[in-house]
Formats: structure tokens, C-alpha cells, sequence
């Protein structure tokens, strides 16, 4: 029988394989490619969602950071609601 892969690695090396669900509030900043003061900004203003608390850490669940992205404008795009109004 062959050796399990995951038990013959080294621990850094296997942690470094899985992808982190909770983001920092500088790695939820870069991982949109933006500061961290304009993120702040982007929470505050509502485009980007409001960190869950772990402890007393904040932390950004990566996919409502993303569905947060989705719903930004897109440049270029027509607004459906300009006919509307005018």
C-alpha cells in the first residue's frame, strides 16, 4: 500500500494548498485591488459587507465579499432605471 501524500507532506506545505474563507481586512482590501482605506470606505458605504467577528478578530467571509464585487457597476453599462426617470 502507498504512503497517504497529505501524511507524507510537511505541515506548511499542506496548509498552504487550502484556500482561506475568512479574509483580513488588508487581504479583503487587495483581494478586490483595492486599498484598504478605500475598503473601509466601500464597508462603510455599504458596497462591500460588514465583517463577522471571531473572537475579536474582524474577519471577511470571502463569499460575500464576492457576491458584494458582483453587485458593483459595471463601467459602461446602461442603468435600466435612467429610462425610467428620465
Amino acid at each position: 500500500m502507498s504512503p497517504d501524500p497529505k501524511k507524507s507532506q510537511p505541515r506548511a506545505v499542506r496548509s498552504q494548498a487550502l484556500t482561506p474563507r475568512g479574509l483580513s481586512r488588508s487581504d479583503a482590501a487587495a483581494y478586490i485591488g483595492v486599498s484598504a482605506s478605500l475598503f473601509d470606505e466601500m464597508v462603510d458605504d455599504g458596497r462591500m459587507p460588514r465583517p463577522k467577528l471571531i473572537n475579536t478578530r474582524n474577519v471577511w467571509d470571502k463569499f460575500a465579499v464576492d457576491d458584494a464585487f458582483d453587485n458593483l457597476p459595471t463601467k459602461g453599462a446602461v442603468n435600466p432605471w435612467d429610462e425610467v426617470y428620465g
